[in-house]
């Protein structure tokens, strides 16, 4: 790889950039969900080679059963599974990202399909160089050549909607650049709608769908897919999360990478290239790194701050986008999946937080969410309320709070939410899945540690009840 002595690299104003090498107005980032249902040409034909893919490689599966059976003991519910997982290969990135979605979400389907999705979350196929080349020279008007002093066409990893590429900017930088697969956002607007209508027909046909409410899956993976597909917003996204990371001095143990705007367009995203480990490669995190739970502390502290105190936080944490760096940070990776609590919602969590940290008083927490007109029709007090929703809670709390789980209180508040007719938003479901992966990184690497009594988690959410508690108590919170 070739790079640049500091005093060989060129003037800036002779560098190639693409056109939002100032970054992007606003109009670039505005995002417009497409309507789903739409029964066209493209729509039916399509309707008929998923279901002909589907039911291929179901009837291989089920062929491959007692094979399968006699060597694994594989049960005929784990074959078909597999036989799904292919069809979904085969059926391209929106079925991919399907299937991402079934794995990072056990409970609400089978446990055999949804083990079977978790082949997704790991690399599928990349296109060509070619292809990817064709995509970059579109969208910021040079030559490869002209725009980088190195390129290499071999992917570092490949997703369902991008491949991800090294590369060296003409003033020395190492980069990776972040490419869309050609002619995916036409495509994965034919498959969305496809899908949304049969989904409509399984929910009419079977009650499995009805209670999975298959028609809002497809609805909520629209519109996710609909910013994703906008890569200056994800550019965008990464680079305030980023930022906020250091709003309060301290984090310096944490990171994202640098967007570097002048390599960025409408299908790519040129970043600063970081080397490191993903945080499931647990026996090599535990040779390279002494204190492994300071590690996860510091990833989940500044995580919940983008939740509790600036809005934006990264939806998506498994192991492929959160990484140990060579250098001991954490890194958070790959903005596509970016949640934001509405800020009632975002008050309500800061308030459920105090309540079960530090003063116990949810009748606060139900004086809010009446607040937000709900519960008017319970005729109870606001202690009341508080009381039932301390009840409702007793299983996630009944250990004491230093066995409390968080993502289990907080998928228990949304059930609450939902006895009173709460319409709770889909990112308070995402944080609990979120919070799911934190706790599975420290059963590995922090067994002895507790989210649920750890003051520093939430030092900059409450700085002076937390810093008095750890007066009280004799502990030095770390950096």
């Amino acid at each position: 790889m070739t790079t640049a002595h500091p005093d060989d690299r060129p003037d800036p104003a002779d560098v190639p950039a693409g056109p939002y090498a100032d970054g992007p107005g606003a109009e670039d980032l505005t995002v417009t969900v497409p309507a789903l249902g739409r029964l066209g040409w493209a729509e039916v034909v399509r309707a008929g080679q998923v279901g002909l893919v589907l039911a291929f490689h179901l009837a291989l599966a089920v062929v491959a059963w007692p094979w399968r059976k006699i060597r694994g003991g594989t049960t005929l519910a784990e074959s078909a599974s597999l036989g799904v997982v292919s069809a979904f290969l085969a059926l391209g990135p929106t079925f991919v990202k399907l299937g991402q979605l079934m794995a990072s979400s056990s409970g609400l389907f089978p446990a055999p399909l949804a083990d079977a999705c978790l082949r997704f979350l790991d690399d599928v196929p990349p296109v060509s160089a070619a292809e990817a080349r064709a995509v970059i020279e579109a969208d910021l008007g040079r030559r490869v050549d002209e725009l980088f002093a190195d390129f290499d066409d071999a992917p570092l990893s490949a997703a369902s909607v991008a491949q991800v590429h090294r590369c060296t900017l003409p003033d020395g930088r190492e980069a990776v650049i972040k490419v869309q697969r050609p002619g995916i956002n036409r495509r994965m607007r034919v498959d969305l709608s496809t899908a949304y209508i049969g989904a409509q027909l399984l929910e009419r046909l079977f009650t499995f769908f009805r209670i999975a409410n298959a028609t809002a899956i497809i609805r909520d993976l629209n519109r996710a897919t609909a910013y994703e597909l906008n890569s200056l917003v994800e550019a965008r996204r990464q680079e305030t999360v980023r930022a906020n990371l250091w709003a309060f001095g301290d984090n310096a143990g944490v990171t994202a990478p640098e967007v570097y705007w002048s390599h960025c367009g409408r299908r790519v995203i040129c970043m600063e290239r970081l080397r490191g480990v993903p945080l499931d490669q647990f026996d090599v995190l535990r040779a390279a790194e002494s204190d492994t739970e300071l590690l996860i502390r510091r990833g989940v502290k500044a995580w919940l701050e983008s939740i509790l105190i600036h809005g934006p936080f990264h939806g998506d944490v498994h192991a492929g986008n959160l990484w140990r760096l060579d250098d001991g940070r954490i890194a958070l990776l790959d903005f596509g999946i970016v949640g934001e609590l509405p800020p009632a919602w975002r008050e309500v969590l800061r308030r459920m937080f105090q309540a079960t940290a530090l003063d116990g008083d949810f009748g606060a927490v139900a004086s809010m969410i009446r607040k937000m007109g709900y519960v008017e029709q319970a005729g109870e007090t606001d202690a009341e309320i508080g009381a039932r929703l301390q009840e409702v809670l007793a299983p996630v709390l009944a250990g004491g709070l230093s066995d409390l789980k968080l993502s289990a209180l907080i998928m228990a508040l949304v059930d609450v939410g939902r006895t009173w007719g709460v319409a709770s938003p889909e990112e308070l479901v995402l944080f609990g899945k979120q919070l799911g992966y934190f706790e599975r990184y420290a059963a590995e690497l922090a067994p002895d540690w507790t989210l649920g009594s750890d003051l520093y988690l939430l030092r900059n959410v409450f700085p002076e009840q937390m810093t008095a508690r750890a007066a009280e108590r004799g502990v030095t919170l770390p950096d």
